[in-house]
């Protein structure tokens, strides 16, 4: 059995300057925890694969090609490839998210 604690696992380079820290991985899927503090977004962005997110603790806003929305805790959202996203905490707190990409990308993220 592997137990991963989220806040042991070092921080993630990434693109859009958020704390991103990778809790799991294999030959097929692809999992980390995204932190957003108050203000913070990503950038906007294609991933190679379908991705889903559930949001662990907080409210944000995300976008999923033209459709904008605000969820909250214990939401799942569905991303599929090739079609762009963004997340927005416009909130005062703390915003999670776990994200999951299947299968493992072997391309990269697209910025837009």
């Amino acid at each position: 059995m592997k137990i991963t604690k989220i806040s042991e696992q070092p921080l993630a380079k990434n693109p859009h300057g958020v704390d991103v820290r990778r809790v799991y991985e294999s030959n097929h899927a692809l999992s980390s925890v995204i932190t957003f503090q108050p203000g913070e977004k990503l950038l906007r962005h294609i991933t190679p694969v379908d991705v889903f997110f559930y949001v662990l603790e907080g409210e944000g806003v995300v976008e999923v090609g033209d459709e904008k929305k605000s969820v909250s805790k214990d939401t799942v959202i569905d991303s599929p490839k090739d079609i762009p996203h963004c997340w927005y905490n416009e909130s005062d707190d703390i915003l999670r998210v776990l994200v999951v990409k299947v299968p493992r990308p072997t391309g990269n993220t697209r910025l837009l």
